[in-house]
């Protein structure tokens, strides 16, 4: 028989949110990695609030937030904090209680400045690094190194002289007709009212420009995960000099080790940099360039070449998840320093989820 379709009553029932959540969910064993590198960052996380006062909105609960905001490919932080009233997986994942009322949107703004301060975002990418590395995850020889164009939250419309004068008010302040066109602009004469550390960049030649920022990653080549992810001006050298950075501080000469990379990285200077860092330089040959390719016979005829080039393609596979699902093809913030703390948790989040297909289920 038809069952009737009657209206919902409060009742009193007892929930126990380890029961909702199914038992095979993929978020159960991110969050069990992620908390894990979190309790790493407690005596960090004692030293930046005061020991009296008001009890804040606990950072591991914004640090998680932001993972839920790159997990699930949330827009803003307002969207998310709407979800969390009743997005009960969103509730567990951050422990939050059934009943115990969700925090405002403004929480991230005013907390924003003291995790700045003291670069969390950038620690708790480490640590997850970290816990790859107890579990047996990581490469200590293998690693590949590629760079990006993130687009910057600005428009060209705010992309205007240096020395220009003040101007007349616009016809509309927020879309405003600006008339650029044939215009010969560059990041040495122009700069953008809105993002000034954003530059001019486009991805080669024929490609529209936009303002953009450099996200360059540095990968190992046993399991595609992010050992490192730096953010740079894209000045058209970020990509070589953030590798040489990364390698430095990131890969101790202890041994010798390998580098894969496209060909942007083959040139006289580059090459002659990993040599003296102790890395053997496996990039890819560019033979149109003028003088030929900077590496010679010795480099290229061994097989583990060969296979650094074939590994070195699963860099984008990193690069196109943080930008369909992490939201990083577009940044939601305006400089640099803000720019990496959003990289560094979105670059978390993938590693996060590496790790949770890579490694066994707790009992």
């Amino acid at each position: 028989m038809r069952g009737e379709d009657g209206r919902q009553r409060a009742i009193l029932v007892v929930i126990n949110p380890e029961q909702r959540v199914p038992k095979g969910h993929p978020l159960r064993r991110i969050k069990a990695v992620a908390d894990a590198a979190l309790a790493q960052l407690s005596p960090l996380f004692d030293e930046m609030y005061s020991t009296v006062g008001r009890p804040s909105i606990p950072p591991e609960r914004l640090l998680k937030a932001s993972l839920l905001m790159a997990l699930y490919t949330v827009r803003s932080e307002r969207l998310l904090c709407e979800q969390l009233d009743y997005n009960f997986l969103f509730r567990w994942f951050l422990d939050l209680e059934a009943d115990e009322a969700s925090f405002d949107h403004s929480t991230f703004s005013r907390n924003r400045a003291r995790l700045l301060e003291h670069e969390v975002a950038g620690e708790f990418f480490r640590a997850v690094v970290e816990q790859a590395r107890g579990l047996k995850l990581l490469s200590d020889e293998h690693f590949t190194v590629d760079g990006t164009l993130v687009e910057a939250w600005a428009s060209l419309k705010s992309f205007k002289r240096k020395d220009a004068s003040p101007s007349e008010p616009p016809d509309d302040p927020g879309n405003p007709t600006v008339n650029f066109h044939g215009e010969r602009r560059s990041n040495a004469t122009h700069q953008s009212t809105t993002d000034p550390e954003a530059q001019l960049a486009k991805k080669g030649a024929g490609k529209e420009a936009k303002l953009c920022y450099s996200a360059n990653a540095l990968m190992e080549n046993r399991h595609a995960l992010l050992v490192d992810f730096q953010v740079e001006p894209a000045d058209g050298y970020a990509e070589r000099r953030a590798a040489i950075a990364m390698v430095d501080e990131r890969l101790p000469g202890r041994r010798r080790v390998t580098l894969g990379g496209d060909k942007g990285y083959d040139t006289s200077d580059f090459v002659a940099d990993c040599r003296a860092l102790a890395i053997t330089p496996h990039v890819a040959r560019n033979q149109a360039r003028r003088g030929g390719s900077a590496l010679d016979a010795r480099t290229v005829r061994h097989p583990g070449y060969s296979v650094s080039q074939w590994i070195r393609k699963q860099v984008e596979e990193a690069f196109g998840w943080m930008k369909t699902i992490g939201g990083l093809r577009k940044t939601r913030y305006r400089g640099r320093e803000r720019v990496q703390m959003h990289a560094y948790l979105v670059a978390a989040a993938y590693n996060l989820i590496r790790i949770a297909k890579l490694s066994p289920a707790p009992a």
